[in-house]
């Protein structure tokens, strides 16, 4: 039996099957929406459920926290439609959608930025031209793992040539072999971009970005979109690490700080000895501390998903329309794995 799908603000619905997935019946017809693993784990799909009757399968905690489905927010990959059933894009009036690309890539820099997070740069070879929305990751195949592709985030401007990407060295994932089997002048497969945390261009108003350990590689690529833009709204950044010897990058923001007014950076460690310059304690309670209302702000989020949740809970709370929360959760494959529920409605 088909149902009627329809898209708040859409000209025109489209048909879903019986138990078709809301992603499945949009991408079937044609209609653009932002979306990447189709398996509930990255939340990049999120939408706003308004009527009709659905069936929801397994998804991450991560991928749509519940207070995020408390207010109607469902993953479209996960969402069955029995009925006909009406959604609203959560951006729709910045919904950016880039040409998907398939490409290979040549490595022309694997350098450790920490004793455990490493700047991996590419230059593309071929399948580009290659564009992308600051904050937007993409999937990368490396030889000595085909089957076991992963998703980093772009770091570097929109307008460079090349790729930019920061990753941890997890023990025992792929991660930890890139430093040990990877070197400059071996092809990588590069596919993308994905998500949906992406710098909103339109937004005039003040930004708030949160960064966990290399999360701040989309929130690096959104800083400078900004500033090269010459927005001019004011930016808080917050980038909080565990220890001294996690903090990478200060040097650059520090010099975009001194160069631009506009530009608030503040660096959070966990555990003591703090250097002079640093905040002791949670990234989250350093952003609790210097504010009290952040209504009018469009707040980025990336890194650890208990990061991100903690930030997202702490927005909400200070005003913050889910809207303007755009969130990245960094998680590895045996996480997804461990996080997944079930939840239903009708």
């Amino acid at each position: 039996m088909n149902h009627l799908l329809t898209i708040e603000g859409d000209p025109q619905a489209v048909h879903a099957e019986d138990g078709e997935t809301v992603l499945d019946a949009l991408l079937r017809n044609g209609v653009g929406f932002a979306y990447s693993c189709q398996a509930g784990n990255c939340g990049t799909c999120k939408c706003e459920y308004l009527s009709g009757e659905i069936f929801e399968l397994e998804y991450s905690e991560h991928a749509l926290s519940a207070g995020e489905r408390a207010r109607n927010v469902i993953l479209a990959c996960r969402t069955q439609v029995w009925g006909d059933t009406q959604i609203r894009r959560l951006s729709a009036e910045e919904f950016v959608m880039h040409p998907s690309r398939i490409m290979q890539c040549r490595v022309t820099e694997l350098t450790p930025l920490t004793h455990d997070v490493y700047r991996l740069r590419l230059a593309i070879e071929s399948g580009g031209p290659y564009t992308f929305s600051a904050g937007q990751f993409a999937k990368l195949q490396f030889a000595f793992a085909p089957d076991a592709p992963r998703d980093y985030s772009m770091a570097n401007a929109v307008h460079e040539g090349g790729l930019e990407f920061h990753f941890r060295a997890t023990p025992g994932g792929v991660s930890q072999r890139i430093p040990l089997e990877v070197k400059a002048g071996d092809m990588v497969r590069v596919s993308g971009p994905f998500g949906t945390a992406y710098l909103r261009e339109q937004h005039a108003g003040p930004i708030l970005a949160v960064a966990g350990g290399t999360g701040l590689a989309p929130v690096r690529a959104i800083l400078l979109a900004v500033l090269n833009r010459a927005m001019g709204q004011p930016i808080h950044l917050y980038f909080g690490v565990r220890s001294e010897r996690d903090v990478y990058g200060e040097s650059e923001l520090r010099t975009l700080e001194s160069k631009y007014p506009n530009l608030k950076v503040h660096v959070v460690v966990t555990e003591q000895p703090v250097a002079a310059g640093h905040r002791i304690g949670m990234v989250t309670d350093a952003v609790a501390a210097d504010f009290g209302d952040l209504r009018g702000f469009q707040v980025y989020m990336a890194g650890p998903p208990a990061m991100v949740d903690a930030a997202t809970d702490l927005v909400a709370r200070l005003g913050v329309q889910p809207r303007d929360m755009h969130a990245d959760a960094f998680y590895g494959a045996a996480e997804q794995a461990s996080k997944l529920k079930r939840t239903a409605s009708a």
